[in-house]
Parts: structure tokens; C-alpha cells; sequence
């Protein structure tokens, strides 16, 4: 049966991917930027409550995945704090200006990681050059590769899939990301041969609050501060009954 790993972006989201049976769990935060590096308070709470492995997304901000030395400062930090919190494995990506995957950067993350496993994360889909980037990834020392594909969605990128599984030969894990859910995910194993999948099981969740200010948003304009995405329990639980029967 195929491993289920759910993307959580908060303490309500690693309850409710636990309560579904969730097998793994990528911690992080900003998920509409898709993601950052989660908090202290979150990486220690998630561990707490989570029963299975908590892998913690390392990504110091938003937008493409070059970092100044600084920033690569920043996530040597990050790694060494997720790692001393009790984090299960890591998640990273880094890439040079001309698409290449930066395997100075990864290699020096691997290097505070203590061992645990590490997750090249979708950075990977805007690589210039898939097999060379398979390549330098395999070499720098990660265990698995999260991808669509390079394509929008996994099931868009289902054929790159497959030939990524194929030509890995068992020496990293495929783990197919991207638009995953309860309506295709048997489909999308059928295709790709992948033995884990990644999904962010997400549905808006609206607000307790009873009192509500319009006009005011602390973000983008005309937001609706009311509601937040969170990690569905009953999806997480459809996907895994689902892949359990395949």
C-alpha cells in the first residue's frame, strides 16, 4: 500500500491528519505561498501530537528557490532547530540562476540534518534539466523527491512520474505531489507506480468569530479573514481507505 503523506500548515491541521490516518506529515506554514519554514512552537507541538513521522519544511520565503548566502545561513539555523526539536526528516530544495539544482547548498543542509532523512522538495519541478537535477539530487545524498512531474498536477505529470520511478532504479523515492486527492489518487498510482503520495487534504474552515469587521484585511486586498484552509480529517480518511484497497 502506498505511504500517505498530508502537508500541514498548522496545530489544527496535524490533529485532524492525525485523526484520518495519516502515515506522514510535511509541517510548514504560509501554505498559500507554498509553503515556508513552520515555527518553533509548531515543529514542538506537531511532534507532540502527531503519532507518525513529522518531516519539517525548511524555506526561508516565498517566491523562487535562489538564496543568498544569508538566506542559506537563515536555513542551516532552521535545519539544525527542526532537527533539535524532535523532527522525524527534513524537507529542502535549492537551485542555482541557471535552473540546476544547487548541490553546494543541499549538500551543506544535509550536513547539519543529523542524519535524518531528507526530501527534495518541488523546487525540483522548476529545474531546467529533470534527469541531470535527478541526478545531482541522488548524488547530494536525499532520499526522496517530492514532484508533479514538472507539470502543474501530479496526474498532468503522471507519465514523468513513471519514467522517474523507472530510472531511479530504488536508489531515491518518488513522491508524487501535487492536486492528489480521494477522487484520483488510485488513478494516479496506477499510472505512476509511485509508492507515496503527498496531499494537501485541504478545505476552508470558516470562523468562530461572531463578531466580524469588514473592510479590514490583513493581507491581500478584499481577503476574507474568516476563514483559513485546514487539513480535512474526512478526506485524509477517504484517501487512505482508498489506497488501502489498491
Amino acid at each position: 500500500m502506498a505511504l500517505l503523506e498530508v502537508c500541514c500548515g498548522d496545530i489544527r491541521s496535524v490533529k485532524n491528519a492525525a485523526v484520518g490516518g495519516a502515515d506522514r506529515i510535511e509541517l510548514c506554514s504560509s501554505l498559500e505561498t507554498g509553503g515556508v519554514t513552520p515555527s518553533a512552537g509548531l515543529i514542538r507541538e506537531a511532534v507532540r501530537i502527531f503519532p507518525g513521522p513529522v518531516n519539517v519544511l525548511i524555506r526561508p520565503r516565498s517566491g523562487d528557490f535562489l538564496y543568498t548566502p544569508e538566506e542559506v545561513d537563515v536555513m542551516i539555523e532552521d535545519v539544525k532547530m527542526a532537527v533539535a526539536l524532535g523532527a522525524s526528516g527534513i524537507v529542502i530544495g535549492a537551485l542555482t540562476t541557471d535552473g540546476s539544482v544547487d548541490k553546494a547548498t543541499v549538500k551543506r543542509l544535509i550536513s547539519v540534518a543529523g542524519g535524518l532523512p531528507v526530501t527534495f522538495h518541488r523546487a525540483f519541478d522548476m529545474c531546467a534539466d529533470s534527469e541531470q537535477a535527478m541526478r545531482d539530487i541522488i548524488e547530494s545524498g536525499c532520499s526522496r523527491v517530492l514532484t508533479s512531474g514538472q507539470k502543474a498536477s501530479a496526474m498532468e505529470g503522471s507519465d514523468s512520474l513513471r519514467r522517474m520511478v523507472v530510472k531511479s532504479e530504488g536508489r531515491i523515492i518518488i513522491l508524487a505531489g501535487g492536486g492528489g486527492s480521494s477522487e484520483n489518487v488510485v488513478e494516479l498510482i496506477g499510472r505512476t507506480g509511485v509508492d507515496e503520495v503527498h496531499a494537501s487534504a485541504k478545505r476552508m474552515l470558516p470562523s468562530d468569530m461572531r463578531f466580524r469587521r469588514g473592510g479590514v484585511s490583513m493581507g491581500k486586498k478584499d481577503a476574507d479573514e474568516y476563514q483559513f484552509p485546514c487539513t480535512d480529517s474526512s478526506e485524509v480518511r477517504l484517501i487512505k481507505e482508498r489506497l488501502e484497497r489498491i
